[in-house]
């Protein structure tokens, strides 16, 4: 399997085809799935596609995620007898949103205003404050912050494509199921990485902000693999450094 293929979401590929495995008994009900590093060498894709794909299985009711064991086979067909409705994976939306949102920010250095500074400024507090209270009021205030930045650039397009990439993962079952996992395991909007966004905001340095939301969502790649790991905690921070070095490439 080629994770260049030009048409199809990977992950999808990867969570059909283990499942006609499940179905033909090739992995059996209550049987151990291979580990994420086997199946990612299998189907010679990344760990965040594996990741993507195991959500899916278990938005189906295919298997079952036990921290610290692994994933296990619970049943040979989908509840209902039929795979449910896929869409945007987790992790393709990061990196789409790193690479757009990045851009975002470098223009929005140039053309922002002080009384938007302000307004990010205000955002950051209610983040801090959310999160010792509510973290859902508090992702909120997050997704308000990134699309205030993309207003700062005076772009409607920017505006657009920015809000549609938020609904795109409210709506996305197997992103929303990613972002629950994350809430249980603590995983919260960090002040500290939006405040340096918005210093290098006050500063109208575009590359500094383009490096800044360049790492905010680079590290949000990082706590959500962390949050989802289900192999051995001691293995757990070698396999994020390595997925860490393969993304700040890209």
């Amino acid at each position: 399997m080629n994770e260049k293929a030009p048409s199809g979401r990977l992950y999808e590929r990867v969570a059909q085809d283990l499942s006609a495995r499940i179905l033909r008994g090739e992995f059996a009900v209550g049987k151990r799935l291979p580990s994420e590093r086997d199946l990612a060498q299998t189907y010679a894709v990344s760990r965040p596609t594996v990741r993507e794909a195991l959500i899916a299985l278990e938005l189906d009711g295919l298997i079952e995620v036990r921290v610290g064991s692994g994933v296990y086979v619970t049943a040979n067909q989908p509840v209902g007898g039929t795979a449910g409705a896929t869409d945007v994976g987790p992790f393709e939306l990061l990196e789409a949103r790193r690479a757009f949102e990045s851009e975002v920010c470098a223009l929005a250095a140039a053309r922002i205003t002080p009384e938007q500074i302000i307004a990010l400024e205000l955002l950051v507090d209610e983040m801090r404050r959310e999160n010792e209270r509510d973290v859902v009021m508090s992702e909120d205030a997050d997704r308000r912050f990134h699309v205030q930045i993309a207003a700062a650039t005076c772009n409607s397009v920017m505006v657009d494509t920015v809000e549609a990439l938020w609904a795109a993962r409210a709506r996305s079952p197997q992103t929303k199921l990613l972002t629950l996992k994350a809430q249980q395991a603590g995983i919260i909007p960090r002040e500290d990485e939006h405040s340096a966004i918005v210093d290098a905001l006050r500063r109208r340095d575009p590359e500094a902000a383009r490096r800044a939301m360049h790492t905010h969502l680079s590290r949000a790649v990082d706590s959500l693999l962390a949050a989802t790991e289900v192999h051995e905690v001691e293995q757990a921070r070698a396999r994020v450094a390595a997925e860490r070095q393969r993304y700040a490439a890209l």
